[in-house]
This record gives structure tokens, C-alpha cells and sequence, in this order.
């Protein structure tokens, strides 16, 4: 692969570029953005070669896609009609059953691998972007079958090839599981700190009294809503299930709390400590 054209030169593009690059160095890395001064910033961190426009993909031998998720539902068809016959597209969306319908009947569609890369922190932009991010990590597959060996045997080697661990699930099996695991998460986040914000108007004791628990509970809450608003809703119908078993759980906390039964709060606390296990390794 020679020429790569990044739309969306933010956290997980700008980093897919800077461990490309590193790995690959005579790649020419092109940058796509709605803001020039994006492409600015990115060419001033060294994360892309070039500037460039939707209408050059025509010369692309691979289109990675890191934008929100509408926004790739909207742009995916008219990117896939560009794309030459040798040239792959692949999108980085964090939700996936949407993305892959609305090209499920391109004629380009084996043009296409549809994927996500587990990795992120709550900042964005192109100042967000680092090196390494995706070493060790997931990326979730779909529909692998639909994609031209040939194509995808090159990205998927390329993923690989800095770090990435591959593994291959179907769109609503994703989306399913990425509602408890990712989505229900942000949410926590975002209301926690909604919650202490608007019950400590004085914000002084926040700051004097958060300490590291409160700080890594609330991190994701700093999360871009640009970016996780459309994920919410295209991912609605499991984002709803996953918060009504949470409330559940909520709920039930608070009545063992009100019944005085703090046995079971510890019995509650203790069989939860077994995901430490099931992540050790992982985070």
C-alpha cells in the first residue's frame, strides 16, 4: 500500500497514521477533513503527508474512515463509488449494523471491510492522537466474507502489523455487545458528572475533595458529544436494554442500602470483584 487517505485526522486516525508510518515509512499519508485548519494541525504534528479531498481518493489504495458514525453512514456510498477497484475502504465506527446496511447493496460493496478498533482515550482532535494506542488491542471485524480477499488479507496484515489482535463478529452481535462494554460506560460517566455537578454548586469542594476513584470514574465523562450522540443513536435499542439492566442493578443496591442489609452489599461488592479476572490483561 502507497498512498493512504485518512478522513477524520483526530485521536484514532491521527494515531492509526503515526503507527503506519512508523511501520511503514515510504507510505504517503493524506489527510481528509470539513476543516482545513484540521489538516493544518495535522500536518503540523507530522501525523499526515499531504492534504487532501474526497475527491482524490480515486488514487487511494486504502481509505481508513475515523469520523462519527452519522457522519460515515451519510459519506460511505459516494466514497465507495471513488474508490478504484484495487483500493480498500475500512471504517473505525463504534457502532456497525447501520454502517454495513447502507452499503450492503453497492456494487463496490467487497471494496469494504467493515471494522472497529477497541482503543481511545476521552480526548480528541489531532493533539490527541499517540503513538502505540492500538497495540495489544481488539479489532472487532464484520463481515469479513462480504470483502475481497485479496483486500482485506493486505489491511488486516497492516492492523496486525502494529499491534492489533483481529477477531471477527457480526454486526448486531457487535453492536450488542459493545452497548455493555463501551456505550453503557460513557453513559455512567456523563451522569455521574452531571449528578455531582448539579449537586455541588460549589465547585471548590469537587476539586478539593475528588480523589483518583472519583477522577477515573468520571474520565469518559470529558468524552466528545459530537462523537458519542450519534453512536447512542444508532445504537438506541441495545443502549436502552443495557441501561435498564443497570437501573435494575441501581435500584436494588439502593433497597439493600434502605433495608439496612449490608451482608449482601458486601456479598454484592464480592462476586463483582471476579471481573478483575475476566479483565486482567485487558485494562
Amino acid at each position: 500500500m502507497k498512498n493512504i487517505y485518512i478522513i477524520g485526522v483526530g485521536l484514532i486516525g491521527g494515531s492509526l497514521a503515526i503507527d503506519i508510518k512508523k511501520k511503514y515509512p515510504e507510505v504517503v499519508i493524506h489527510g481528509i477533513s470539513r476543516k482545513d485548519t484540521t489538516l493544518d494541525e495535522a500536518l503540523a504534528l507530522n501525523l499526515i503527508d499531504k492534504k487532501a479531498t474526497l475527491d482524490d481518493i480515486v488514487n487511494a489504495d486504502l481509505v481508513i474512515i475515523s469520523i462519527p458514525v452519522d457522519a460515515t453512514v451519510k459519506l460511505l456510498p459516494s466514497i465507495l463509488d471513488k474508490i478504484p477497484d484495487t483500493g480498500l475502504v475500512v471504517d473505525a465506527g463504534s457502532t456497525k449494523a447501520d454502517i454495513c446496511k447502507v452499503v450492503e447493496n453497492h456494487p463496490k460493496r467487497r471494496n469494504f471491510l467493515a471494522m472497529h478498533p477497541i482503543a481511545g482515550t476521552e480526548h480528541s482532535g489531532p493533539s490527541a492522537a499517540i503513538p502505540d494506542l492500538f497495540v495489544g488491542k481488539t479489532n472487532i471485524v464484520c463481515e469479513v466474507e462480504k470483502t475481497t480477499f485479496k483486500l482485506q488479507e493486505k489491511a488486516l496484515e497492516l492492523f496486525k502489523s502494529i499491534g492489533m489482535r483481529i477477531r471477527y463478529m457480526n454486526p448486531e452481535a457487535h453492536d450488542k455487545h459493545i452497548a455493555y462494554v463501551s456505550h453503557l460506560s460513557h453513559i455512567s460517566s456523563f451522569m455521574l458528572g452531571k449528578t455531582v455537578i448539579e449537586k455541588e454548586k460549589n465547585e471548590r469542594d469537587i476539586f478539593d475533595m475528588a480523589g483518583s476513584g472519583f477522577a477515573s470514574t468520571v474520565r469518559l465523562a470529558k468524552s466528545s458529544p459530537e462523537m458519542w450522540t450519534p453512536i447512542f443513536k444508532q445504537n438506541k435499542q441495545n443502549v436502552i436494554e443495557t441501561l435498564e439492566e443497570y437501573i435494575t442493578n441501581l435500584t436494588h443496591f439502593k433497597d439493600l442500602m434502605k433495608g439496612d442489609d449490608f451482608d449482601a452489599i458486601f456479598n454484592e461488592m464480592k462476586e463483582t470483584n471476579h471481573i478483575k479476572d475476566i479483565l486482567n490483561g485487558i485494562v
